[in-house]
């Protein structure tokens, strides 16, 4: 048997990124790595970089830069053991040699066909072999235009996170049982992401995203309903199904409304509590989807909808359908069927062409919209995008002019949103204990005492909140039950509570000594 060699996976940018990174760690533990958790303990670094947004980029070439700063203090004679650097991802993909030649803190940089061998490239980097950085390629065109023709041809294009047993290399034993994904679990806790489809056809204007990504392709149902019952024995509670594009799912496969059917089938999972789904084009949504998203138990209701913008003009430029008054009205049926749903939203201020007039409209639905979560990013150019082409383009200081006009109005918006919330019951998944993860200690309204809603016993989400997006829910005691720590919650259990105050986008609530009737726990 090969030498064992350590590796710390560090993981840049979405949840698409952590389900890959953990595929990674499966092919890797199945070769006989050890993982670790930290760079600073491993042989090999292995950086799952971001490439969307200039922002994560840097925060990618950052994490490249400490890892080599390792590297270089181990060299030196430091105690720690790091002696290669390795950048992956959808920035490595994106770049390849570019990035290499930029970059020489890192040892290698691998794209997506590199993946099927990653025990192998590494353990040719920690020789002292070079391996040659891929030439970055137009990804949509390694799939069928037709997408009812791409899944005879998914074998042999690199999908990450598409990944099984039998695409290990021959010799290699899965490490984690025969019933196992190819997939090794990083963070642990209560919630895992599970990719849906890979990809995507949409050809946003200003979205780099499909070309280094490719074309949508959908998982197989069963491979989904695999990974999620096998979370499910890892004590994993709620999923989030993520793709590029979750409404797309099933068109390769000859069903655009597949989701539907298996949203049902995920419900039955032994073990799983609640099911989420993001990434929702509003131009894609569907009477169906809605009922299925608002009416089946343990789906949580709540719609991660891309709407960008919401004046006609700025969205047909970026290639994109709806407006303000559409939008509203896809919102206003959602809240028909759910009242208690939560929706969160990305927009871009400072496209191209933009108008004083589009800036306005834009506020005007955003005050009309009632969303619980908002993102704000200020337009910039992406390498190899149609918009940025464009003329039109407003001054860097306009462009974050803009930015801040509308992310405070954000800020103000999802306040008011969940001071809204004030007086409903809510089903809270606790996810730590003790302190406020959110930066606060438990104190809640700041008298020292613990205040007057009590001590912050727990921290978790409701149906409303998507991890690390969309706030928390914190859980108080009642005065006079500090000591009745066997009562308290744990970590993957599901408190139902009422909320009491607000905080910015936190929530404060105060566990129901009666649970609420029905698994929602949404008032109705």
């Amino acid at each position: 048997m090969s030498e064992r060699r350590t590796v710390a996976l560090v993981t840049l940018g979405c949840a698409r990124n952590e389900v890959d990174s953990e595929e990674l760690a499966g092919r890797l533990a199945a070769d006989g790595w050890d993982l670790v958790e930290d760079a600073a303990d491993a042989e090999v670094a292995v950086v799952n970089t971001c490439g969307f947004v200039d922002a994560a980029k840097k925060d990618s070439v950052d994490a490249l830069l400490e890892a080599g700063e390792l590297k270089s203090a181990a060299a030196d004679g430091g105690s720690g053991p790091t002696r290669a650097v390795v950048a992956v991802g959808c920035m490595a993909e994106r770049y390849g040699k570019e990035l290499a030649d930029a970059l020489p803190e890192a040892d290698a940089v691998l794209g997506f066909d590199d993946y099927a061998d990653i025990s192998t490239r590494l353990r040719t980097i920690l020789a002292g072999g070079v391996h040659a950085s891929h030439i970055p390629r137009d990804r949509r065109k390694l799939l069928p235009i037709s997408p009812a023709e791409r899944q005879a041809a998914e074998p042999a294009v690199a999908l990450p996170g598409h990944g099984a047993i039998a695409d290990l290399p021959a010799g290699v034993a899965p490490a984690s049982g025969p019933r196992a994904p190819l997939r090794r679990r990083l963070g642990g806790g209560p919630v895992a992401s599970v990719k849906l489809a890979s990809g995507c056809d949409r050809r946003c204007t200003f979205c780099a995203i499909p070309s280094f990504r490719g074309s949508f392709i959908s998982r197989r149902p069963s491979d989904v309903l695999g990974e999620a019952r096998w979370l499910a024995e890892q004590g994993v509670k709620e999923i989030m199904l993520v793709s590029e594009n979750n409404t797309s799912y099933g068109k390769d496969l000859g069903d655009i409304r597949l989701l539907e059917t298996l949203l049902a089938e995920l419900a039955a999972v032994d073990g799983l509590e609640r099911i989420r789904v993001s990434y929702l084009q509003p131009a894609e949504m569907r009477p169906g989807l809605i009922d299925v998203l608002t009416g089946t138990d343990k789906v949580a209701p709540y719609f991660d909808l891309s709407f960008q913008h919401s004046a006609p003009g700025v969205l047909r430029a970026m290639r994109r359908f709806g407006d303000t008054r559409r939008f509203l009205d896809l919102l206003e049926s959602i809240r028909a069927d759910a009242p208690l749903a939560g929706v969160r939203s990305n927009f871009i201020v400072g496209f191209p062409g933009e108008t004083a007039d589009d800036l306005a409209e834009l506020e005007g639905f955003l005050a009309e919209a009632r969303l619980d979560a908002i993102g704000v990013f200020g337009y910039s150019d992406e390498d190899g995008t149609e918009a940025a082409g464009y003329e039109g383009k407003h001054d860097p200081e306009e462009i974050a002019a803009r930015l801040d006009r509308v992310s405070r109005l954000a800020d103000e918006l999802i306040a008011q949103r969940a001071e809204e919330r004030i007086g409903e019951r809510a089903r809270v998944l606790v996810e730590s204990l003790g302190e406020d993860d959110t930066g606060e200690d438990g104190d809640v309204d700041g008298d020292g005492d613990g205040g007057g809603f009590g001590e912050v016993i727990a921290v978790g989400r409701g149906e409303h909140q998507a991890p690390e997006t969309d706030g928390h829910i914190l859980l108080t005691a009642p005065r006079g039950a500090a000591g009745e720590r066997d009562q308290r919650p744990r970590v993957g259990d599901f408190v139902e509570a009422e909320i009491v105050a607000a905080r910015g986008v936190d929530l404060i609530a105060v566990p129901r000594r009666v649970p609420v009737p029905g698994p929602r726990g949404d008032g109705r």
